[in-house]
This record gives structure tokens, sequence and C-alpha cells, in this order.
């Protein structure tokens, strides 16, 4: 029972020493990342050319906002002609979404693989959302076309970085529907006295505990 209360306990220290920096909430699903920002323009990508190889880094307009896109070699568009998908012409290169303008604290789209052939497959990929108080990094398990993650941040936004899961393997990062916003009134961070509260909360329900195993 020591053991428990002592992992409990730190547990709730890292809940306590983590929370200082949980500037970035993440959202898993189109909705509920549109609910919580405002001010949003979406990057289809439209005139982007594809099955040909575009130069890296490129920096689109989308609204009232601007990015730069790049890749560790150069980009390579999949899809179809009425609906393109940004990809890069290397596999296992990562995509990186930087230099914003218009103040985006919130970003957000479809993250998925494709093959050597340009097709979706299923596959793990890794998003890394960073702004000015840390970074934050998730991974969707066997993402798809309609696979959907949004970042919003309570300060602008510095980057997003988009990485195959599957090191070596012939695996391309590839993203679609690249939404730029700013934070909406409903999209609130969570204080770091609730969640140092909360891990009080463990570490006193496993005090209780052991007293009753006494």
């Amino acid at each position: 029972m020591k053991k428990l209360l002592a992992s409990m306990f730190a547990l709730s220290l890292t809940a306590i020493g983590s929370s200082a920096h949980a500037s970035i909430i993440v959202y898993t699903t189109q909705s509920s990342f549109m609910s919580a920002i405002s001010a949003p323009a979406t990057d289809t990508f439209a005139g982007f050319t594809v099955q040909d190889v575009t130069s890296s880094p490129i920096t689109r307009n989308v609204g009232n906002y601007r990015y730069t896109a790049s890749a560790t070699g150069d980009f390579f568009g999949e899809g179809t002609s009425s609906n393109p998908w940004l990809s890069t012409q290397n596999a296992g290169d990562t995509i990186t979404f930087n230099s914003f303008t218009g103040a985006v604290s919130a970003i957000g789209g479809n993250f998925f693989d494709t093959n050597y052939y340009g097709s979706p497959i299923l596959g793990n990929i890794i998003l890394t959302a960073t702004d000015s108080s840390g970074s934050v990094t998730q991974t969707i398990i066997n993402a798809a076309t309609d696979s959907y993650m949004g970042f919003v941040s309570s300060n602008t936004l510095k980057s997003l970085t988009v990485t195959p899961a599957s090191s070596g393997a012939e695996v391309w990062a590839t993203v679609d529907n690249l939404t730029l916003a700013k934070k909406g009134p409903s999209s609130n961070v969570p204080e770091p006295t609730s969640v140092a509260l909360m891990g009080l909360g463990i570490a006193g329900l496993a005090l209780a505990s052991r007293k009753k195993q006494k």
C-alpha cells in the first residue's frame, strides 16, 4: 500500500507540475474542435499540383491567415484534382506548419498515411503542436482519411508537425482540410488549482484506504 500511495502521490505531483504548462487542449473530432474556435478558415489545398513534386517550403493564404509548410524533402500532391491532399515526396518525412500570421491559436485537420501509390492506408501518425508555453504530442491510431485532430491554445501557436509513426517504412504523412482559427470562448484550459486539487484528492483517497487496512 505504501508503494501505491507513493505512486499516486507522484502522479498528483506530475499533474500539478504539468498543469502549469497545459495551455493546449486537444480535440479528436471535427465538431468538438469547431465548437471551441472562432474565425476559422480551411485550406482544402485547392490548386495544389496532384501527382507531381512541389518544392518545399510553400506559403499559403487561407482566409485572413497565412502559413508556411515545409517538408524534410519536398512535397508531393496526392488525392485528386478535385480533392487534393498535401503529402511528401519521401517516405517518413515530417511536415511542419509554422510562420502563422493573424494570431493563429488553433489548428486542426484530417491527418493520415498514404502508400507509394498515394492510396490511404491505416497507420499511426504523430502530431506535435507547440506554443510559447511548450508542446503537446498526440498519436492518431489507425488514422484514416476522416481521422481528425485539433489543437487549441490559450496562446498563439508556433508550429504543428505531422510525422508517420512507422519509421523506415514506406509510409507518407498526408494532410487534408487544414483549419486555422482563433481560440473560442468555450475552449477553456483547466486551471492549475483544479488539477492540483484532483491530485491531492487521489492522494487522500489512497491514505484513507491505507488506514482502513491497518
